[in-house]
């Protein structure tokens, strides 16, 4: 399956603020959002702050970034993310929210959100290698959409490897989701229930993503 495979800082600089995509790295000075707070590319500097037409930003310029940074928050392609918003549209409720809650669900983003990973692309690394398990069956498949009361843990012959040793001690020190119970002496997590509005990212605009797809 095709991935975006380059520099993910860039990324960042284009939305203009921090993904928080390479984890701890984002909270040093190396951060490129801090020592370059510019867009990439050769007229990056001139994208913003400047005079003239560039100031105006148009109603689709707003929704397509919009929808850029929810892509880029959650590292999913253009097709499976209009996936996403086609099986929201069918659910009671509001889109936005539904869409949301749809990638909230991701079984990567729920071991990051769990704190077993620095970052979603760790967690999809680690799923990816089949280090963890759902209801006591072994995936490897990132994209697997969770549901209450699901298991995850990690796999017993993944124990034994350095990384995961230290794996309990490593997340200790990060905090867990309300919606997701954890136990760190198991390595594993349940989905209580899906998340609300106010436990995902308030940086997201999901009503800007639902007026660009509703163009």
């Amino acid at each position: 399956m095709a991935r975006y495979t380059g520099p993910v800082c860039k990324l960042c600089r284009r939305e203009g603020e921090k993904l928080f995509l390479k984890g701890q790295r984002c909270f040093t000075p190396k951060c490129s959002i801090d020592r370059r707070a510019y867009a990439p590319g050769q007229h990056g500097q001139n994208r913003r702050g400047g005079r003239g037409r560039s100031d105006r930003v148009s109603d689709y310029a707003r929704q397509l970034r919009a929808k850029q940074k929810a892509r880029r928050v959650y590292g999913i392609l253009e097709r499976q993310f209009r996936r996403y918003y086609a099986m929201s549209i069918k659910k009671r409720g509001l889109t936005g929210l539904n869409l949301l809650q749809t990638l909230e669900m991701r079984l990567d983003n729920v071991v990051f959100r769990l704190g077993y990973a620095d970052s979603r692309a760790q967690a999809r690394q680690m799923v990816s290698h089949g280090h963890f398990m759902v209801n006591g069956r072994r995936t490897n498949v990132p994209s697997v959409l969770l549901r209450a009361e699901d298991v995850i843990e990690l796999r017993e012959g993944s124990r034994a490897r350095p990384f995961y040793k230290e794996l309990a001690q490593f997340s200790e020190q990060r905090t867990c989701a309300m919606w997701l119970q954890r136990d760190l002496d198991k390595l594993s997590g349940r989905v209580l229930r899906q998340p609300e509005r106010g436990e995902i990212d308030g940086n997201l605009n999901e009503q800007l993503i639902v007026e660009y797809y509703s163009r």
